[in-house]
């Protein structure tokens, strides 16, 4: 055995956190895990974690739910593809391999949502095979435990990296490398300020040895991501309110949604909100007050949505690529699975609501 893996193997059981996915090496949970954990910290998983759980205790359950379910409960979590397809896997699961899920790379790499990472995690943790993995935070200590010197985002890199994980990689030991490996890069080689000292491997680094630790890893320099301006529309009837279902192959697809969409150069907010509902929804309305602003990042774009207050002068409502919509009671807005705008105008419309009574 190499003296990283030895080094790091000795480590982990006196430094690993109690997480309730480790309790056991079962294949669900681990799936789960790992997708949630994509570009997601530990601390904000676990109680998402524990409460998909709680609803989908397997992965039949998983499978008979429906899409709006599985978005409801995932709701809150982000980068929502990764909910439809786990939900779409498990289905896959259930229909074509009798709901036992894969014991290997290749088999799991046909599912969607799973790449090769994902797909080593769960062979290596579950079925103990000798697969490596390479999220995020193994591609940072890897980087440099190696002074790994050009930029990790690069393909040629990861081809490298892969290499460098497949060499480390001690044999019959895999699934609890992988997971010593993910802990320290959680737990001590962090992406700023890394806390070196009490690392187990601080002997074995190239960077920390030549102190450029904090110059690893190396990152591409990304373009500045654009900026738009979103107009979404408050329309009330009876005392419900408007709410239409984002259409599938978009951005937070079947989530549900306050319509509007984004300005055209030189739109003012009244002009685009009464451009988007009519091309959308084939109504004409009134603009009316603006009910508040609700700026928010995405991981290629930021938004500063304004929610206004309209009224429907014209038109017989027919969504455009045939999304559902909804008349809502404020009470019923969180029985609806919702993007994190939406859900805080929401349930700023819900507060409105209940202090006018």
């Amino acid at each position: 055995m190499n003296k990283i893996a030895g080094n790091l193997l000795r480590w982990y059981p006196k430094h690993a956190r109690l997480l309730p996915w480790r309790k056991d090496a079962d294949p669900y949970h681990v799936w789960v895990a790992e997708i949630m954990l994509q570009q997601t910290r530990v601390e904000t998983v676990i109680p998402y974690y524990q409460r998909w759980m709680k609803r989908f205790p397997s992965l039949a359950s998983l499978a008979r739910a429906s899409q709006q379910e599985v978005l409801k409960i995932w709701e809150g979590l982000g980068y929502y593809s990764r909910a439809r397809n786990l939900h779409r896997a498990a289905q896959m699961v259930i229909q074509e391999h009798q709901g036992i899920i894969p014991t290997t790379v290749a088999e799991l790499l046909h599912l969607p949502g799973i790449g090769r990472s994902t797909a080593g995690a769960i062979t290596s943790i579950s079925f103990d095979r000798d697969e490596p993995i390479l999220d995020g935070n193994v591609k940072r200590v890897l980087a440099r435990l190696m002074n790994f010197k050009k930029p990790v985002n690069e393909p040629v890199s990861q081809k490298k990296l892969w290499q460098m994980a497949i060499a480390l990689l001690p044999k019959g030991r895999a699934g609890v490398f992988n997971q010593a490996l993910m802990e320290l890069g959680e737990t001590i080689c962090l992406p700023r300020k890394p806390l070196c000292p009490q690392c187990p491997l601080k002997n074995n680094c190239t960077s920390f040895e030549k102190g450029l630790q904090e110059q690893r890893p190396v990152r591409k320099v990304k373009p500045k991501i654009p900026h738009y301006e979103v107009a979404a529309a408050v329309i009330s009837r009876s005392g419900k309110y408007l709410l239409t279902r984002r259409p599938e192959g978009k951005l937070l697809a079947g989530m549900w949604e306050f319509p509007g969409g984004k300005l055209e150069p030189g739109e003012t907010l009244p002009e685009g909100l009464k451009r988007e509902l009519h091309e959308e929804l084939n109504i004409h309305v009134e603009v009316k007050d603006c009910f508040g602003v609700y700026p928010h990042g995405y991981t290629h774009f930021t938004v500063r949505v304004h929610a206004l207050i309209c009224r429907i002068i014209t038109g017989r409502l027919q969504p455009r690529e045939g999304q559902a919509l909804a008349w809502l009671s404020p009470h019923e807005f969180e029985h609806y699975p919702m993007g994190k705008v939406d859900r805080l105008i929401a349930r700023q419309v819900a507060r409105h609501v209940s202090e006018s009574v």
